[in-house]
């Protein structure tokens, strides 16, 4: 396993992270204690460092088990957790990016994982209600406190975090220095905003649900029956049905035969390959498919096999970006001068 710098920060996490979001069967799927442990084993054996959770996977349990699990090693561990979401209840606080939430999950996610710190405390998604002073002030204590060591942002626009990063370094607060997003062959929309904007603030980017929830394994492709996580009521949302995904599936399937490896080795390696570092989140249910994940970073794609699945899975371009490339635009912006700028 390599290592990388987490965004504009000295924090050296593995190239790729290890998604919990499996241990444990409270939500009927997922890995039994036995099962998640040797994934957890496996991940730490081959080099792994960065571990991903949340506090309300599997209800809890996933993070309570990896409390269990980093037993006598804590400290070489880069543990990475999450708050904001709640399932429905009567508590209006319960859930929400606001203050009062971020301390009580703060604490409740610190017993469970039995530490004492976190070293990457993650925003979950964005509410749309809390003030983003409210919220880089109070991650801002909790890194002084000692609580958590850096902040990360999770499932929000683009406009947003550069706002929000934009205040901390004016205020000397504490700035987001990762982004959590979907990316994948068949999720590349973020590319229009969200990818750039990390290029740009140096922002580590890690991808979850890099293989679509298991579409571009290939184990769905025939009119298969959905089973396990693609099954869950909460998880369906996450494959939706592109008009492009046949067109993709076949292209990764045709790499994948060429270079003798799994279509979902082929999918993981395309992501070493992004404008900005990508850290993929391997989250699998058996050791067997989380093995298979982690050959990935032992495959090499030519720059044929790169284009050819970059051309299947393009996506077409938004305003602005549509408008800049039109060619009387281009003429007028620059003044006709264009190539003879350097960039």
């Amino acid at each position: 396993m390599q290592y990388r710098l987490l965004g504009n920060s000295g924090l050296r996490v593995s190239q790729a992270a290890l998604g919990a979001m499996t241990f444990g069967e409270d939500w009927g799927w997922g890995s039994g204690k036995d099962e998640a442990r040797q994934v957890y084993d496996a991940f730490r054996q081959a080099g792994g460092n960065f571990i991903d959770t949340a506090n309300v996977y599997t209800n809890g349990t996933s993070e309570s088990l990896l409390g269990e699990f980093m037993d006598g090693h804590r400290e070489s561990v880069v543990l990475a957790t999450k708050y904001s979401n709640a399932f429905p209840g009567t508590d209006p606080n319960a859930a929400g990016n606001q203050r009062k939430n971020m301390v009580q999950s703060v604490e409740a996610s610190l017993k469970r994982l039995k530490t004492d710190y976190i070293d990457l405390y993650w925003v979950h998604i964005w509410d749309a209600l809390t003030p983003v002073e409210e919220v880089m002030r109070a991650l801002d204590d909790l890194v002084r406190s000692g609580k958590i060591l850096y902040t990360g942002i999770s499932d929000a626009p683009a406009w947003w975090i550069a706002q929000a990063n934009t205040l901390a370094h004016l205020r000397g607060w504490t700035p987001f220095v990762g982004l959590q997003i979907e990316y994948s062959l068949l999720e590349r929309t973020v590319e229009r905003e969200l990818i750039p904007m990390a290029k740009s603030l140096n922002i580590g980017v890690t991808a979850w649900s890099p293989l679509k929830g298991g579409v571009l394994t290939g184990k769905y492709q025939g009119g298969a029956a959905a089973d396990g996580r693609m099954n869950h009521a909460m998880l369906k949302d996450f494959a939706r049905e592109q008009a492009s995904t046949g067109r993709i599936l076949d292209t990764l399937k045709t790499v994948a035969g060429e270079v003798g490896r799994s279509m979902a080795q082929v999918a993981l390696a395309w992501l070493q390959h992004r404008p900005v570092p990508v850290i993929p989140i391997l989250g699998a249910r058996k050791l067997t498919q989380f093995e298979d994940n982690l050959a990935s970073f032992t495959l090499v794609l030519s720059e044929d096999q790169v284009r050819r699945l970059d051309e299947a899975s393009r996506i077409e371009p938004s305003f602005p970006t549509s408008m800049f490339d039109l060619e009387m635009v281009r003429s007028i912006r620059y003044g006709g001068l264009r190539d003879q700028i350097l960039a």
